[in-house]
C-alpha cells in the first residue's frame, strides 16, 4: 500500500530576514522515496526533478522515481568516505568526519563536497519546476544542502534551524525507510550517535556561513558558483 515518503515537506512559507517568504512547491526534502510512495496533499508527487545526494554505492543502478517522470541527478556529498572514493581528499578531514561526530561530519562536508553543494545550488537555481533534495535519512547531507540554499535565499537563521529540527517528528518513520537502504561502507555502520539531531551540529556549519565574508551566498560564490546561481536561488525560493 503506498505511503507517504518519509521525512517529506516542502520548503514554502519560511521566513526572510527581509520579511518575505519561501515559495511553495519549489523545494522539497525528505528521506529516501520509493516508488511506491506517494506524497502528501498539496505537494505535487514525484517532483520534476529529483538530486539524490547518496553515495553511488547506496543508489544502486537506477534511482526509484526515475520511472516515474522525474529528471534524476545524483551528486554525491560522501562519497570520500566510501573505501573507494576520491582519493584527492584530505585523510585527516576524512578520518575526522568518519569518527568525530555528526559535526565533524557536517563540517567536513563543507571541506570536502564543496564543488558538489555548488552543483546542488546550480540546479536548483536553473530548474524550473519542483525539486526534491534527498539522502537516506533527508537530515544530515539534506540538511546540509538546504540549509545552504535557504540561507543563501535569505531564510532566516532561526527559520533554517527549525526546519533542521523537524526531523525529529519523523524519525521513526525513517529508520522504517533506513532498513531498506545500503550504507555508504559496509564494513564501518554509522553509530547510533548518527541517528539524533543535534542543533549544535548545524550550528555550526551555519557559523561558518556567517562568519564568511558575504556570509553563505559569499562562501558559495567563493566555493564557485557564479552570480547567477546565487541570484536564481533568491528568485526561485522567494515570493
Amino acid at each position: 500500500m503506498p505511503e507517504t515518503v518519509p521525512n517529506l515537506r516542502d520548503l514554502g512559507g519560511l521566513p526572510t530576514e527581509d520579511g518575505a517568504t519561501t515559495t511553495h512547491g519549489v523545494l522539497l526534502r525528505s528521506a529516501m522515496p520509493s516508488a511506491d510512495d506517494r506524497g502528501p496533499d498539496g505537494v505535487r508527487w514525484p517532483p520534476s526533478l529529483v538530486l539524490d545526494l547518496r553515495s553511488s554505492a547506496e543508489a544502486g543502478p537506477r534511482h526509484p522515481l526515475a520511472g516515474a517522470g522525474a529528471t534524476v541527478r545524483r551528486i554525491s556529498l560522501l562519497e570520500a568516505l566510501r573505501p573507494d572514493g576520491p582519493q584527492s581528499a584530505n585523510p585527516e578531514v576524512v578520518a575526522r568526519m568518519a569518527t568525530g561526530g555528526l559535526q565533524a561530519l557536517y563540517l567536513g562536508m563543507l571541506e570536502i563536497a564543496r564543488a558538489e553543494l555548488v552543483e546542488v545550488a546550480r540546479e536548483v537555481a536553473a530548474h524550473d519546476g519542483p525539486t526534491l533534495l534527498h539522502c537516506a535519512a533527508g537530515k544530515d547531507r539534506t540538511g546540509v544542502a538546504v540549509a545552504m540554499i535557504l540561507r543563501t535565499a535569505g531564510v532566516s537563521r532561526d527559520a533554517v534551524v527549525k526546519d533542521y529540527l523537524a526531523t525529529g517528528a519523523s524519525m521513526d518513520a525513517v529508520l522504517r525507510r533506513l532498513h531498506m537502504s545500503a550504507p555508504i561502507d559496509p564494513a564501518r555502520p554509522a553509530p547510533t550517535s548518527y541517528l539524533a539531531i543535534p542543533q549544535d551540529a548545524i550550528d555550526a556549519v551555519l557559523d561558518v556561513w556567517d562568519s564568511h565574508p558575504g556570509g553563505t551566498a559569499g562562501w558559495l560564490y567563493d566555493a564557485g558558483a557564479e552570480a547567477v546561481v546565487i541570484d536564481g536561488l533568491r528568485e526561485r525560493l522567494v515570493v
